[in-house]
């Protein structure tokens, strides 16, 4: 399992280089490129199971937690008891952990109609 908590204190060096994907981007800030090649990933990848805890600064509505149930890349979106706390989840082909994770915050990104802004404070990453 690979995992950081981002909030709180500033990664360390060797932790920004293992949590950037591909594309240079940090994987709690998610990457649409990842994202979306995810839907033609090559299936000998690994498969990684992925959790994303991410605040924001108003609640997600409830049709929109129920859409994404709906989104068929195996992703749920779910508000753990803490308010304005959201856990997204979702397996994803990768050959990195940080890429995987980028990929599955990249799917934020990419629907901007469900989350405008958010702060990414923990990421997890299992290979199966």
């Amino acid at each position: 399992m690979e995992s950081a908590i981002l909030t709180g204190r500033p990664l360390s060096p060797a932790d920004v280089l293992r949590w950037t994907c591909p594309h240079d981007r940090q994987a709690g800030q998610g990457c649409v490129t990842c994202y979306q090649a995810s839907a033609d990933a090559d299936p000998a990848l690994p498969l990684w199971d992925v959790a994303v805890w991410f605040t924001i600064n108003g609640p997600i509505p409830i049709r929109a937690l129920q859409d994404v149930h709906r989104h068929g890349r195996r992703f749920t979106l779910d508000q753990p008891s803490t308010p304005l706390i959201y856990l997204l989840s979702g397996q994803m082909r990768a050959g990195s952990g940080a890429e995987a994770v980028a990929g599955v915050a990249g799917f934020l990104l990419q629907n901007r109609h469900i989350v405008q802004e958010f702060t990414v404070t923990e990421i997890r990453a299992i290979h199966s």
